[in-house]
Parts: C-alpha cells; sequence; structure tokens
C-alpha cells in the first residue's frame, strides 16, 4: 500500500469579512448540489461544506493520483483549482456584482497545515461569534455526517474530520471553555422575560443585523419566538432573515406601527438616535398595553426621552454588561490554555494525515 499524495484546500467567507446581512448572498440554497458541483471541479476528489449563519467555508481534496488531472501539488494546479472553485461560487450563490468584483478581497483561502489549523481553531470555538459555544462543533458533525450521506467527501476529509471533532472535543473538556457559555442574547432574552415576560403571544421586534443582532436572533430562534427584523434598509433585513429568522419589514413601515409591538430588542451600530419622542409620539399615544425596549446598541440609539410616552420601559445594555461581560472575560482567560494545546496538536495531526495509505 502506497500514501496518497493530496492537496486541501480550504476556501471561507465569514462574519470577519462579510457583513450577516451580506453573508446570505454568499450561502448555498442546495447545500447537496452544492457540494456535488465543487466535487466535479477537475483534480477535487472530495468536497465538505459547513455553513452556518455567520460562515460558509468550502473544503475540498484534489486526489493527484488520478492520471490526467492538473497536478495541485504545483502552483498552476491549486491556482486552477481555486479559480474554478471562485467560478463555481458564484454560479452556485447570489452574489451581486459587487460581490464578485471584490471576491478575491473577500474569500479566505488557506492550503496544507493552515487548514488543519484553522478548521481546529474553529472546532474549539475560538473562530466564533460567541467564543467557546458548543454550537460550531456540533455543525462540523453535521457537515461531515451529511458529506458522507451524499458520497461527496473521502478517506482524506472523513479522517480530518473526525480527527478535528476528536481532539477539539477533548480541547474543550481539558479547558472548560465551553461551559457555561452565555452570549449577548441569551442574557438580553432573559432580562427581558424576566422583566415582560416572553410568549407567544406577544409581539417582538429586532432592530439591527450586526452581530449582537445575531444573538439575539439565535436566542428567539433557540425558544421559538417568531419576531419582526428591520433594518436601514429593507434589503438588509430581508439578508439577515435568510439566516437568522424573522419576518423582514421596512424600518419607515416598523415606525408606522410601533404601537403593534410588545418587546423590542434594538442593536444597531447607528452613530444618532433611531429612536425618539418625536418619531413616536403619534403613534404611541393612544396604546393601551406597556412595550418593554432593550437597547443593546453601543453608543445608545434609543433616546431616553420616550419614557415619557404611556406604557414604555426602556433598559440600556449596561443593565445587563455585568453578567455578559464576566461570562466573556472569563472565556477570552482561556484562549491561551487552548492555543497551546493547538499547537501541540497540528504536528501530530499533520504526520497522522500524511501516513494516509490507498
Amino acid at each position: 500500500m502506497s500514501e496518497i499524495n493530496f492537496d486541501i484546500i480550504n476556501a471561507r467567507v465569514t462574519f470577519k469579512n462579510v457583513p450577516l446581512h451580506s453573508l446570505a448572498r454568499f450561502r448555498f440554497n442546495d447545500l447537496k448540489v452544492a457540494c456535488e458541483t465543487f466535487k466535479k471541479i477537475p483534480g477535487v476528489a472530495e468536497c465538505i461544506i459547513i455553513q452556518t449563519a455567520s460562515r460558509v467555508e468550502i473544503f475540498t481534496v484534489s486526489n493527484l493520483e488520478t492520471g490526467d488531472t492538473p497536478d495541485g501539488r504545483r502552483v498552476e494546479g491549486k491556482g486552477l483549482v481555486l479559480n474554478q472553485i471562485k467560478e463555481t461560487w458564484e454560479s452556485l450563490s447570489e452574489l451581486e456584482q459587487i460581490d464578485i468584483d471584490h471576491f478575491d478581497q473577500t474569500l479566505e483561502v488557506y492550503k496544507g497545515t493552515d487548514v488543519y489549523l484553522n478548521l481546529l481553531r474553529l472546532a474549539c470555538g475560538l473562530e466564533s461569534v460567541v467564543i467557546g459555544k458548543e454550537e460550531i462543533l456540533n455543525e462540523i458533525k453535521a457537515a461531515l455526517s451529511h458529506a458522507k450521506e451524499i458520497n461527496v467527501s473521502g478517506d482524506i476529509l472523513n479522517k480530518l474530520f473526525e480527527n478535528i471533532i476528536r481532539i477539539a472535543s477533548r480541547i474543550r473538556e481539558t479547558t472548560g471553555i465551553s461551559k457555561n457559555v452565555i452570549s449577548l442574547g441569551d442574557v438580553s432574552v432573559k432580562i427581558v422575560d424576566e422583566k415582560a415576560g416572553l410568549d407567544a403571544k406577544k409581539r417582538i421586534l429586532l432592530i439591527g443585523t450586526g452581530e449582537s443582532a445575531a444573538r439575539v436572533a439565535k436566542t428567539l430562534n433557540k425558544k421559538g419566538f417568531a419576531f419582526d427584523v428591520t433594518s436601514k434598509t429593507i434589503e438588509r433585513s430581508t439578508g439577515f432573515s435568510k439566516i437568522l429568522g424573522g419576518k423582514p419589514i421596512a424600518f419607515e413601515e416598523v415606525l408606522a406601527g410601533f404601537d403593534k409591538y410588545d418587546i423590542v430588542f434594538v442593536a444597531t451600530t447607528a452613530d444618532y438616535f433611531l429612536i425618539t419622542f418625536d418619531r413616536l409620539k403619534l403613534v404611541m399615544e393612544e396604546k393601551k398595553k406597556g412595550t418593554l425596549i432593550l437597547d443593546l446598541s453601543d453608543p445608545r440609539t434609543v433616546d431616553e426621552g420616550i419614557t415619557a410616552l404611556p406604557g414604555i420601559k426602556l433598559l440600556f445594555r449596561d443593565q445587563i454588561a455585568e453578567i455578559y461581560e464576566e461570562n466573556v472575560k472569563s472565556r477570552i482567560g482561556m484562549i491561551p490554555a487552548v492555543e497551546k494545546i493547538i499547537e501541540k496538536e497540528i504536528p501530530i495531526l499533520e504526520a497522522t494525515m500524511k501516513h494516509i495509505t490507498a
């Protein structure tokens, strides 16, 4: 039996270089078709796609013992495969011209050992929106399971992902980075539930489409609460809703019908007051039931003057910050320990992958 020579490529677009509301355009509506299409690229023998609310990552293997296909170990071979990955990505997604024009700046590409390092960091929760969150490890497991089910992965990616899952699980357990993880969304929804009570009858509005809004949306989805989402433009709200749920509503429509909502989460990056007394005065003056507004924005985007309106109760981020920030600080303190273990594991993983035989 001889060792297999292969080249692994990881091409990814994440929340770190694309706004969440724009990430929807990079996603694949049919993962099965996407995996199968990437696998049809000449020279590509295996494919796994990790697609979550905050990232789209494609892993391909060029098996270099297939005869007439380009040798991916050579510069021209790698370049050809990568160019075809980009072209295939464009054909399968809903990218706009501006996305295509800037694709080279948006797309992160890793090869060889860097793929192992980045995938292990991801599985350990170091690359997540919420550090240490168990969710991404489960999503990696699901991606592997799906790839096996539709027969697009193979010996190489299966072995890589299985090893990554095993190592990451051990690192998480050893360091405790996954224990008692609380996101901003978890704390926000909990405090609102305590103050006003959350149930299926309450009308919930989420203003914003950034990372803080995403955390709130994830928690609302997890708890089964329907909500409307709005932003500066309806396009942003629509893009956000495609990956994080919620019913997209135009901001002007929200202001005109603000009295319909019982709970409002505001999580924007605007540098001015979005919600003011003057904007809400006419629509809210006849409202009989109360409205709880939690402004998670930094700086604040809800003017305290709205509390003069009947039934308005206003909470700010700093009222929940202590609980959330202590949790974040604790997990950030664990990162060096996680990275130290990862550093020791990568050479072992690299040696393991080199000894795959046909």
